[in-house]
């Protein structure tokens, strides 16, 4: 191997998924009447959540919790129950309507954020590759032909995978929207190392 070139691709491109974390909390005297009522606030949200639409195997539980809290301690002056879940909703346009859903739950009702993915990143980071390795080849024939010698075949390639949301483009996308939560764009980047012999 003669020469050794890195190439970078990048693809935008807009989320299609949301997961939303959410749950409920509730305080009490004793440890069983803040388990029992975090467990009734629970079904209740679950309840909701599958009024809304959204499928059971798009619910999943991140967060189960109980213990004291101290006024001094040692001296107890609640107990905090909390139960949390993650929903995943796939259709964007249900965002608003499931966060709705959530906060209709009551006062016990938590909402601790999102985040956006891509369903089905495999052609994104296709074009990305594309890109990238386009890059280094035209580094690659750059290099060949300063050096004065002909670019011979492609000896190893080896792939790096980078990604995540854009700030400045999601807040541009929300201040374009009437929903309460926007899914901007994410940017998918392929690093590729790619090494030659020279003919």
């Amino acid at each position: 191997m003669d020469i050794s070139v890195v190439g970078e691709g990048s693809v935008q491109a807009a989320p299609d998924v949301l997961r939303l974390l959410a749950g409920v909390e509730v305080r009490r005297a004793s440890a069983s009447e803040a388990f029992t009522a975090v467990r009734a606030a629970a079904a209740r949200l679950a309840d909701a959540l599958a009024g809304a639409g959204v499928a059971a195997h798009d619910v999943r539980t991140v967060e189960l919790s109980l213990g004291p809290e101290y006024e001094v301690y040692p001296k107890v002056s609640a107990y905090r129950a909390a139960q949390g879940v993650e929903v995943v909703v796939r259709d964007l346009s249900r965002a608003d309507a499931v966060i709705d859903t959530v906060a209709g739950v009551g006062e016990e009702a938590r909402l601790n954020g999102v985040t956006f993915e891509l369903s089905d990143p495999a052609s994104v980071l296709g074009e990305a590759r594309t890109r990238a390795f386009r890059d280094a080849a035209t580094k690659a024939a750059h290099y060949a032909e300063l050096a004065g010698r002909p670019l011979g075949p492609v000896v190893s390639i080896s792939e790096e995978v980078r990604g995540g949301p854009q700030p400045l483009v999601a807040m541009a996308a929300a201040a374009e929207s009437s929903s309460s939560v926007s899914p901007g764009r994410q940017t998918l980047t392929v690093g590729v190392r790619v090494g030659y012999d020279f003919a």
